[in-house]
């Protein structure tokens, strides 16, 4: 009887019912939208890392997982040429541009003896010193083709467009980026590959012992597993914020509504009230609303962190976004408890409303 009765109240105030529901369920996409960034780019970061073939990595003493704070001297390189077992050894100078875009220096010859070489879709390698490789991806946000020019802080000549996968989205001849920036002579991350995979943990054991225990020295396994959210302070509480966020936005749409509602139904409830319905009855009649509402919400706002992520792919093809299948859950608890807590207080002013009062209420 009480299920039929929330029902056909849903159903009696229909425009009410998808707004609040549509409302929850932007909630729930900004959450999982985000995240679903989050995930998609740290992976993204991981496998083009991977991309470059190399088995082990030597960053500056004060450089972050994913941060470019630092960098250390070319010569570095040749002392870990010299080193036992050591095949490939390459260094790249990452230098930011503005907000998380970087331009990649790298001497051509060897990273593509380490990472196997690029596969040109259009153009070529280097001939001039403002030459740009881009990926795909790139070429497609910023609509540039081979032989037009972008301003990444200067200009640059795109020369050729590869497929993605390989370190960066953009590429210049480390010696020009170098003379460039002022940062002659310095590099930000030395690629290392070791003669046989057997070797990678001597290699590994060489580097730090012959560098010392500042500089950060990972093999790629270890890296790529560091690189999620849990270990990057900044997006963690980006992401606490915007959850936060969303809780706020669930907690007072559904307010809002039900507030509405209980001042809509006052006749409604003193009526329910009079036939001998308590309390109880009551703030489950409403509280069974919420639920509805919020289950409904959650299955529109996980349909439309698809929608969302196509957007994303069209107007922002550098945002690699996922689809976070494992938060789902996660963002339906948030969403029903914002929801029963915007909930509350209008529900128990429906309980304890005085039935004359009610029944005279105009």
């Amino acid at each position: 009887m009480i299920n039929r009765l929330v029902f056909e109240n849903l159903k009696h105030r229909p425009v009410r019912t998808l707004l609040t529901a549509i409302a929850v369920g932007i909630q729930v996409t900004m959450i999982l939208t985000l995240v679903g960034v989050s995930f998609g780019m740290l992976d993204d970061i991981a496998k083009r890392t991977r991309g470059t073939g190399a088995d082990l990595m030597v960053r500056p003493p004060d450089s972050s997982i994913i941060g470019f704070s630092g960098n250390m001297p070319e010569k570095i390189v040749d002392v870990v040429r010299g080193l036992p077992h050591v095949g490939i050894a390459t260094g790249v100078l990452q230098q930011p541009i503005g907000g998380i875009n970087t331009i990649t220096g790298i001497n051509l010859a060897e990273f593509d003896r380490m990472s196997g070489g690029f596969e040109y879709l259009s153009g070529g390698p280097f001939e001039h010193p403002n030459d740009l490789i881009v990926d795909d991806v790139f070429a497609r946000a910023e609509h540039v083709r081979v032989g037009g020019m972008v301003n990444l802080g200067k200009p640059w000549r795109i020369c050729g467009i590869v497929l993605p996968g390989k370190l960066s989205r953009t590429f210049a001849e480390i010696k020009a980026l170098q003379e460039m920036y002022s940062a002659q002579g310095k590099v930000t991350t030395i690629f290392v590959k070791a003669d046989e995979p057997g070797n990678i943990p001597v290699v590994q054991s060489e580097l730090e012992q012959r560098l010392g225990t500042s500089y950060k020295i990972y093999s790629m396994q270890e890296y790529t597993s560091l690189v999620s959210v849990n270990n990057i302070p900044e997006l963690k509480t980006f992401t606490n914020v915007v959850i936060g966020l969303g809780l706020a936005i669930g907690f007072l749409v559904v307010f809002l509504s039900m507030y509405t509602a209980v001042l809509e139904r006052t006749r409604e409830i003193g009526i329910l009230k009079a036939l001998g319905a308590g309390p109880g009855y009551i703030l489950s009649m409403l509280i069974r609303e919420t639920i509805f509402l919020s289950v409904f919400g959650t299955i529109a706002g996980i349909l439309m962190t698809y929608g969302a992520r196509a957007l994303l792919g069209v107007f922002v093809p550098t945002f690699t976004t996922e689809i976070a299948y494992s938060w789902w859950p996660f963002a339906a608890v948030l969403a029903i408890a914002g929801s029963l807590i915007g909930a509350i207080y209008p529900g128990l002013k429906a309980a304890r409303q005085d039935a004359i009062e009610a029944l005279s209420y105009d």
